[in-house]
């Protein structure tokens, strides 16, 4: 592991009330230790999971609409809004590794065309393979041994096949690599002995796989989905 800590500058805050400082995150968190080698953070839409990953990768240097830290193109409201009211504690501190923020990829990929880098991608444009492709491109080409790799919803794009096919990467980096992904796949927080960080919980706080939220309503579903969908519908009786 290399990044062990991530702490809340709450006295830098002190007085603000808007976005960021609005989020649920801001009340449930101080320090997050991180105890594994590869960290979920899940939790609903608007709990600052994928807020506090952007604010993690600005603090590692990286570019925040997506890239490492030699990656430099212009995104529009890609600023971490929280990246100057963290501290991150290392041991060791490194700085090779990528941001995946899917929502921005499109621009990340246009920036590897018009830079001439299609070669550190496997030697063909992310543009011209699919979604799902292109992140596994950048999956297999991009990620190497002794990094740390933060990714905000890699899902978006990802078939559950190919889910399953980013779990072996993982796996075969994991020994000497870091990871800490922010996702709402079952599949993929299923990952043996990864930490699941709950950001609905107050406060943050780790949680099994099986109390999480994506694992019990996706078993329910696959279970008895005539069941959830009365439940679902009852009012339109």
């Amino acid at each position: 592991m290399y990044l062990r800590g991530v702490t809340l500058l709450k006295d830098k805050m002190s007085g603000r009330s808007e976005y960021p400082f609005s989020l649920p995150l801001i009340n449930r968190m101080s320090t997050l230790e991180l105890k594994q080698n590869v960290t979920f953070f899940v939790g609903e839409n608007g709990s600052g999971k994928s807020t506090l990953l952007e604010a993690i990768a600005y603090g590692c240097g990286f570019h925040t609409a997506g890239g490492g830290r030699n990656n430099a193109y212009h995104v529009d409201a890609s600023e971490a809004a929280l990246g100057d009211y963290l501290r991150l504690s290392w041991l060791p501190k490194i700085t090779t590794g990528f941001f995946l923020r899917a929502e921005s990829f499109y621009a990340f990929a246009t920036h590897v065309d018009e830079t001439g880098l299609t070669d550190v991608y496997g030697g063909k444009s992310l543009h011209s393979q699919s979604h799902g492709e292109s992140f596994l491109s950048l999956f297999t080409h991009r990620f190497h041994d002794r990094g740390i790799y933060l990714l905000d919803e890699p899902e978006a794009a990802l078939s559950p096949a190919r889910q399953l096919a980013l779990l072996r990467i993982i796996k075969d980096l994991s020994e000497t690599s870091q990871f800490i992904i922010a996702t709402h796949s079952p599949i993929l927080m299923g990952y043996p002995d990864a930490e699941i960080i709950s950001f609905d919980t107050s406060p943050i706080s780790a949680v099994d796989y099986e109390e999480t939220d994506h694992y019990q309503i996706t078993r329910r579903f696959l279970e008895n989905r005539g069941a959830v969908f009365r439940h679902l519908f009852e009012d339109d009786d």
